[in-house]
């Protein structure tokens, strides 16, 4: 399979070299003269020089022989019409990143099936749609919701007096089925990603991601040491950008009472015409007197999502000691989203990350659902559909060699969510979410695919 991509910051990057990991024939073309030198000897695909909003320059790249065409620069206008353009030379699928032209109202006329282009993303509703979870599972540092909703992954960090510092999870397993039911897909550790095994044992500073069914959220909160019906109901939101309205609007309809905070008086102003049941606060960020005098301190969360990561930052510490008891921060350079758990920030998003995860859902296709990315050791948390003649119907578990490196976590069936053991079996049609590093992601698709 060939796919060419235009584009090669860091969401270009990371997509291709994924795609290259897992054997695609990857072109990049990238615009930068210095940046494409430096693709050169970091990525395994062939790189040109060049804009892919020319058609020249496609040719060059033998788009026309490509099965996908990917299209993620910073601007808007390239991405379509480079789509455009690979669309004319034949390639059967076309994928856009689009983030500031309103794509997605079903009357725009920039629609998908008006323009042709098979799937446009846009950036910000990814991105509000992955903070709303994390502000509706408090405690939480990541969250995502697969098979509709009935299994849920999440990640929460583990504290020196947390119940389960010093366990070892062959002793939750012992006791699984019997006080809770949950599966441990992975333990974040410092910069490493474990798939976790029987003689592992949790230390305080981990981070445990566990796959569970909806319904058992709160007596897995209560394993955690947290208070089980503990939901928030004040959210402060820093920056009226498109990201903060959008995260505005979802949380409202969700009945929390939100208050969104921007410097800037003309955006205030056409908030507070657009945005109903939410309160509109001219402040900045930092100007704590403000903020805590329309009730900062009783905020249940405090989100930042500016386009200035270093301000987002010290917006939420600051908030965090005006009394927040939730920090929440968008944070897109990757040297400074590893600091944000050791400054005292409990969940961060990358726009960056959930973009690429996004966009490499679409890419795979097939048997894969849905996908969500770990920013930690690049592992990801994949939703596999069982088709028809997989090899592996009906077989237990424990008897299939699963690639290493890789986790069973959930099994849907029909409306049943099933935490695995070794005795149980694949059926047709079947939800299956799996954890795993990198490496396996490519012999996943193909075991849980019709292939072997």
């Amino acid at each position: 399979m060939r796919a060419t991509i235009v584009g090669a910051g860091e969401v270009g990057f990371h997509i291709a070299d994924r795609l290259a990991r897992e054997g695609l024939s990857v072109t990049v073309i990238e615009q930068d003269a210095d940046r494409e030198a430096e693709l050169r000897s970091s990525l395994n695909a062939l790189v040109l020089n060049g804009s892919g909003a020319s058609p020249s320059t496609l040719e060059d790249a033998r788009t026309q022989e490509a099965d996908l065409f990917i299209a993620v620069t910073d601007l808007d206008e390239v991405n379509l019409i480079s789509c455009l353009l690979a669309r004319e030379l034949g390639v059967p699928r076309t994928i856009a990143r689009v983030r500031s032209l309103e794509s997605d109202r079903p009357s725009s006329k920039l629609s998908t099936s008006r323009l042709g282009i098979d799937v446009m993303i846009n950036p910000q509703e990814v991105v509000a749609e992955e903070i709303c979870r994390l502000v509706s599972h408090g405690s939480a540092t990541g969250v995502v919701e697969f098979a509709g909703g009935r299994v849920l992954v999440l990640g929460y960090p583990v504290g020196e007096d947390s119940p389960l510092a010093g366990v070892q999870l062959r002793e939750l397993g012992e006791m699984r089925g019997l006080l809770y039911r949950l599966v441990i897909t992975a333990l974040v550790r410092g910069d490493q990603t474990l798939v976790p095994r029987g003689d592992d044992e949790i230390q305080p500073g981990d981070t445990v991601y566990f796959a569970c069914n909806q319904d058992e959220l709160p007596a897995v909160r209560y394993l955690f040491g947290l208070d089980p019906d503990a939901t928030p109901k004040r959210v402060f939101i820093l920056g009226g950008g498109r990201v903060g309205r959008q995260l505005a609007r979802k949380l409202a309809a969700r009945k929390l009472q939100v208050t969104i905070i921007d410097r800037n008086l003309s955006t205030c102003e056409a908030m507070a015409r657009e945005l109903e049941d939410i309160q509109v606060l001219r402040a900045e960020g930092t100007d704590l007197a403000t903020l805590e005098a329309e009730g900062l301190g009783q905020a249940d969360v405090f989100v930042a999502v500016t386009q200035d990561d270093k301000a987002n930052i010290l917006c939420a510490l600051l908030a965090r000691k005006a009394g927040a008891q939730r920090v929440i921060c968008l944070v897109d350079q990757p040297e400074l989203v590893g600091l944000t758990p050791s400054l005292g920030i409990d969940a961060r998003v990358s726009p960056r990350l959930a973009t690429a995860a996004a966009v490499l859902q679409h890419v795979r296709g097939g048997a894969v659902a849905s996908m969500a990315m770990l920013e930690t050791g690049g592992a990801e948390i994949l939703e596999f559909v069982i088709p028809e003649g997989n090899p592996h119907l009906g077989q237990a578990l424990k008897t299939l060699r699963v690639p290493d490196d890789s986790i069973v976590a959930a099994i849907v069936r029909h409306d049943d969510v099933i935490v695995p053991s070794g005795d149980d079996h694949l059926e047709v049609d079947d939800h299956v979410v799996i954890f795993a590093l990198p490496e396996a992601v490519a012999r996943l698709q193909r075991f849980f695919g019709s292939g072997s």
